[in-house]
């Protein structure tokens, strides 16, 4: 009787266990269910989010492209002002430096010339020339000088420098006993501005004899 009553036990815990894990399984399928339709519910809202947007009126959609070609407009315009105002203000700098590109250069030349004014007052009443001659060339020395050093102005052509018809303009030529052409005399010095010629030397050039 015992035998049977054990056996009739571990046929009811069995049922038991199978019971619940058919129960569990049940659940967890039910819950799998139910997270596949919520999921699949959140799919259908997501695709259907695209679809509310193009659903807009026509009204609407004209609205918006008016709204968008204002609003490119006014940044067209805004460019337009900023350029035009740059080209404006780019030609009134080209004209002051015209204008005022030489100021620096007259401002340092007020000097030669105050120094000039009173070389010229002290002549009057001055009984020797040498006095003068000498004040001359003091005004002569410091503006040279300013010249040179300031605004890299440099003088250039003397008796016996080689003929150069990059730096020199020959206005006479003579035979001499040279072995080449070389400058006899010298007319009207020339001048550079750093590595430019400004002016050409004024010369005469003598040259071997035939």
């Amino acid at each position: 009787m015992k035998d049977k009553k054990n056996k009739h036990e571990e046929s009811e815990e069995k049922e038991t266990v199978n019971e619940s894990e058919q129960t569990s399984s049940e659940q967890a399928a039910g819950e799998s269910q139910a997270d596949s339709t919520e999921a699949k519910n959140e799919g259908e809202k997501a695709e259907a989010k695209p679809e509310e947007q193009k659903e807009k009126s026509p009204e609407e959609r004209i609205a918006e492209l008016e709204k968008e070609n204002a609003d490119l407009k006014d940044q067209l315009l805004r460019r337009a002002a900023d350029f035009d105002n740059y080209r404006k203000r780019m030609m009134q700098e080209k004209q002051d430096a015209f204008d005022y590109g030489n100021a620096n250069l007259l401002k340092d030349l007020l000097d030669s010339l105050d120094n000039f004014d009173r070389t010229l007052d002290a002549a009057k009443d001055a009984k020797d020339a040498k006095s003068i001659a000498d004040g001359i060339k003091m005004i002569n020395k410091s503006l040279v000088s300013m010249l040179e050093n300031k605004y890299n102005l440099v003088a250039f052509g003397k008796e016996g420098d080689a003929f150069d018809p990059d730096l020199h303009e020959a206005i006479g030529m003579q035979e001499g006993k040279v072995k080449k052409e070389e400058l006899a005399a010298v007319y009207l010095k020339g001048y550079k501005l750093k590595d430019k010629v400004i002016r050409h030397a004024k010369v005469m050039v003598v040259k071997p004899a035939e």
